[in-house]
């Protein structure tokens, strides 16, 4: 799905509302270090899970048009709540796919029984996991987990308050056999979550599309790490605390207004 400049060079776009994304540049600096990356963080904006969807959709078709007058050859929505509305967008100016169809081709076929599917509260009632993941030998439980992605981006995990929150969330999905981690928030507190499932497989979604990615982007040339630019609608400051709370990350975001 990815296009060339002009000059024949690609540029990934990464869309995010917040630092949840940053998760997937982590694993494309590994998987993908030659590829080029502009990040856009939109916290400028209401959370997208409050957001009506022609609103949604007109501001994703925005940034879009930025990043591709930012020099991306493709943007990717690593936001699931983005996601539920990427077939909305229409034609864009660079090609663009959310995370969501990764999330179930993600989920083991073995997986049986119980599957969770824990992400926010626009993503839940879109059913798109439901829909995508259904199968005779499987119950899909959805729960929507829209505090703990505050917390997270509030550099707030491990706190009290989000093991409350945590706990609550999880407690019906005991014994499931694998749960979707559908926010790319949560990976940063997998192993709080490893804590609240014993024996269930954690899904990533953002590690199957960063292996896509990387598939596609195979013959970009040499092994040097390619420039990462970070952007955000809102506060720089905020967003350089919260990635190194949540992902160890050094960033050097800067303001950008569409």
């Amino acid at each position: 799905m990815s296009a060339q400049r002009a000059d024949g060079a690609a540029r990934l776009g990464v869309v995010d509302w917040g630092i949840g994304g940053l998760g997937l540049v982590g694993m494309l600096d590994h998987a993908a270090p030659a590829l080029p990356i502009t990040y856009w963080s939109d916290t400028g904006a209401p959370p997208y899970g409050l957001v009506r969807t022609a609103d949604l959709v007109r501001r994703l078709r925005m940034i879009v048009d930025r990043l591709a007058g930012e020099g991306c050859t493709e943007v990717v929505l690593a936001c699931n709540a983005a996601s539920t509305v990427v077939d909305r967008l229409g034609p864009t100016a660079v090609p663009v796919e959310g995370i969501i169809t990764h999330g179930i081709a993600a989920v083991p076929p073995a997986a049986e029984g119980m599957v969770g599917v824990v992400g926010g509260r626009r993503l839940v009632a879109s059913g798109a996991y439901r829909r995508g993941l259904a199968s005779p030998r499987r119950l899909i439980r959805s729960r929507v987990a829209q505090p703990l992605s505050a917390h997270i981006e509030a550099g707030r995990t491990g706190s009290p308050e989000f093991a409350t929150d945590l706990a609550r969330i999880t407690r019906p999905l005991r014994g499931a056999s694998a749960v979707v981690l559908a926010c790319t928030h949560y990976p940063a507190a997998a192993r709080h979550f490893a804590d609240q499932l014993p024996g269930t497989t954690l899904v990533d979604p953002a590690a199957h599309l960063a292996a896509s990615i990387a598939e596609r982007h195979r013959s970009t040339s040499g092994s040097a790490a390619a420039e990462r630019v970070v952007l955000t609608s809102g506060d720089p400051g905020a967003m350089r605390a919260g990635a190194e709370a949540a992902w160890g990350m050094a960033v050097a975001a800067r303001r950008a207004t569409l």
